[in-house]
């Protein structure tokens, strides 16, 4: 046993919480973990959930005060997880670039929409930690890891010698598994490994004659966070794709099926192609423009029959915290791991952001000519709308981080179904006030849809963070404080992230890269998201394609039902998930199966042994570094490529040595995957 019993205070001693070094240092590391998360966001359409590494980090460096705690820990990782959570605002705020609204991300603007829709998150999820975390009965599975990290690892009465070796091999496998994914990126920046293996092909006449195409990413960051994802949802997105890939593009792009379609009315994509175009424009063409809306169809499904399974605990959640700040106003006393911010602070807070937003919605009315005369209605609908669906959105984000993981959550699908919702009242307005089309409504209805995917997002992350502050018996104001700060600090520094990948990559629809050649950064749903809102608002958005999509969401939702019935709950298909596997790229989605494919055989291989829990927590740092390595050194290139005027800085060899590039890329990416896991098995075993 080692001397260390801060994490337990003496009786009358200080209980050291949400203390300055805590936060200071969550900040910090939230810069990081959201400058990872942006640009692992806008590359593949993921973020990652931050809590473990950072929990890992703060344990190795607070080490040296022999004062810190559990609860210290616990605050830097709740600062730093939803700094990082806030990143995945880019699944909205580069439609307004997309369309030509904007050329940059404004400072004060960005940071305004983070952080009244981050703060508003926070307030919003505050009634629902009782409904949710501690009467949920839900898994919570990253803010269980991330309770069993914190208390293995961090100063206490009963942290054994292993445990402090642990601690000190989790440091190590999260900086080994940056170092490879950072030096694997740069051998791929410098054209020595392809990035992706990717092959299409015209199927035969007997098999309809269509298109279709199959290929991976070799990033470890995918490779990470396909483990993080686990096995159910990774084979989920696997039945996704193969709907997708399998089925819906080699129909589509069939010419029996664009005939069919052609001579019935319907628009067909495959028709407006020159007679002869290769199997890779042809399918990627069908799958981006028509199958993906398919996919945006099953999400706004599955996030409805979300919301509807939630209404009762919801109700129920409320009402329990009402009935504690009833008791709290009597005089009653309330336990410790029970204390919330207090329901009237809590409510002033979100009044005061609402008027915030009233003030930032008005302003923006008021620079549009096309809306300036209508600025009353829409900043009355526009809270209306933050308020009710914001709320609505928090309570589905929070129960799906609680059933799947943050990472796992696919907020985005709240995003889709948001921004139609945003766009069909946003025409109601035109009728009534009688606005004429115009790009400033589409602006208009993406930025209410940021704010409301703001509040998205940080519900996502907080009631997993809340859930790992009641393994650890923290106080849930302290931790409730602590998540604002950390929406503050992630909003301050997305802007500047955002303008620097503006500027080196580009987005489609928005300016050019400052360099020639660079590729454009997919942004998957912030691309999808904007083209919603313009198809809405133009009157031009194929619902038959959404309709279509929705239809075979209530298909899977009732054999996922089935399923788990059938098999009592031990196999089940996660209709969000296979929602993603519409509209990921082929290419991603086949490597996250890989990786949870992967993940599984590692901890299947461990499962066994002594030390099967420390394997199982090394394989989620391990995952964690390599997304954060990737991650990272994408934000460096593109500091590289606007510093240098160079598209590919760090090349060393010509363009043109694709095949070569490809095979040692193959061979690579799976000789240094096998070795890492294969290391990260031996440390455990030593532990």
């Amino acid at each position: 046993m080692t001397d260390n019993n801060a994490a337990t205070p003496k009786p009358g001693g200080k209980r050291l919480e949400l203390t300055l070094r805590s936060l200071v240092l969550g900040c910090l590391l939230a810069v990081v973990f959201t400058a990872a998360n942006t640009y692992l966001g806008l590359l593949v359409g993921l973020t990652f959930a931050s809590a473990i590494p950072a929990a890992v980090i703060s344990m190795a460096i607070l080490r040296v005060f022999r004062t810190s705690t559990i609860w210290e820990n616990m605050t830097v990782q709740t600062v730093a997880s939803v700094g990082g959570a806030m990143s995945s605002i880019i699944f909205v705020l580069p439609g307004l670039v997309m369309i030509g609204w904007w050329l940059e991300f404004p400072f004060w603007q960005s940071v305004a929409i983070c952080i009244l829709g981050g703060i508003l998150g926070v307030t919003f999820s505050i009634p629902l930690r009782r409904a949710l975390v501690t009467n949920g009965g839900l898994p919570y599975p990253e803010g269980v890891a991330a309770a069993e990290v914190l208390k293995v690892g961090s100063r206490g009465a009963e942290q054994t010698e292993s445990a402090v070796r642990e601690n000190k091999s989790g440091l190590w496998i999260v900086v080994a598994g940056a170092v490879v994914s950072a030096g694997y990126s740069l051998l791929v920046a410098g054209r020595v490994f392809a990035g992706e293996a990717a092959k299409f092909i015209k199927l035969p006449a007997a098999l309809g004659g269509g298109a279709t195409g199959m290929g991976f990413g070799m990033q470890f960051a995918l490779l990470g966070a396909g483990h993080l994802i686990g096995l159910t949802v990774g084979l989920a997105q696997l039945f996704g794709l193969i709907l997708a890939w399998g089925i819906a593009v080699p129909l589509l792009t069939s010419p029996d099926t664009v005939t069919w379609l052609t001579a019935h009315g319907i628009p067909s994509i495959a028709a407006t192609l020159p007679a002869g175009a290769h199997a890779e424009q042809l399918a990627m063409t069908v799958w981006s423009r028509e199958v993906r809306f398919m996919g945006a169809g099953v999400i706004g499904v599955a996030a409805i029959w979300t919301l509807i399974k939630l209404a009762g605990p919801l109700v129920a959640g409320l009402a329990s915290a009402l009935a504690a700040n009833a008791k709290r106003e009597h005089g009653e006393a309330l336990d410790r791991t029970e204390q919330d911010l207090p329901i009237k602070l809590v409510g002033s807070i979100s009044v005061a952001c609402l008027i915030g937003i009233a003030g930032l919605l008005a302003w923006f009315a008021q620079t549009a000519p096309a809306l300036a005369s209508s600025t009353p209605l829409l900043v009355i609908g526009g809270l209306v709308y933050v308020v009710l669906i914001g709320f609505a959105v928090a309570a589905i984000c929070g129960y799906m981080a609680g059933l799947i993981g943050s990472s796992n959550s696919p907020v985005s699908g709240v995003g889709i179904l948001a921004i139609i919702i945003a766009s069909l009242l946003m025409l109601g307005v035109m009728a009534i006030a009688g606005v004429p089309a115009d790009p400033s409504i589409i602006a208009f209805a993406l930025i209410v849809t940021a704010v409301v995917f703001s509040v998205a997002v940080i519900a996502n992350d907080n009631l997993q963070d809340l859930k790992t502050g009641q393994l650890v018996e923290a106080t849930p104001w302290r931790q409730q404080t602590a998540l604002i700060v950390g929406v503050a600090a992630g909003a301050l520094v997305i802007p500047f992230i955002l303008n620097l990948l503006n500027q080196a990559f580009g987005f489609e629809g928005g300016p050019a890269a400052i360099v020639e050649g660079t590729k454009t950064l997919a942004a998957p749903q912030a691309t999808l998201i904007s083209a919603l809102a313009r198809g809405v608002i133009g009157g031009d958005l194929r619902w038959d394609l959404i309709g279509l999509g929705a239809a075979i969401g209530l298909v899977i939702i009732v054999l996922d039902a089935v399923l788990e019935k059938a098999t009592n709950k031990k196999i089940k298909l996660p209709p969000l998930a296979v929602g993603i596997g519409f509209y990921l790229p082929a290419a991603v989605t086949t490597m996250l199966v890989i990786g949870a494919v992967c993940g599984w055989l590692y901890d299947r291989a461990s499962r066994s042994t002594r030390y099967a829990d420390v394997a199982r927590r090394m394989g989620v740092l391990l995952a964690s570094g390599l997304i954060v390595g990737e991650s990272l050194f994408g934000v460096l290139t593109a500091g590289v490529i606007v510093s240098t005027r160079s598209d590919a800085p760090f090349a060393m060899l010509p363009a043109d040595t694709v095949w070569p590039a490809m095979l040692a890329g193959v061979i690579g990416f799976f000789v240094l995957t096998f070795g890492l896991y294969r290391w990260a098995i031996t440390r455990a075993a030593k532990v």
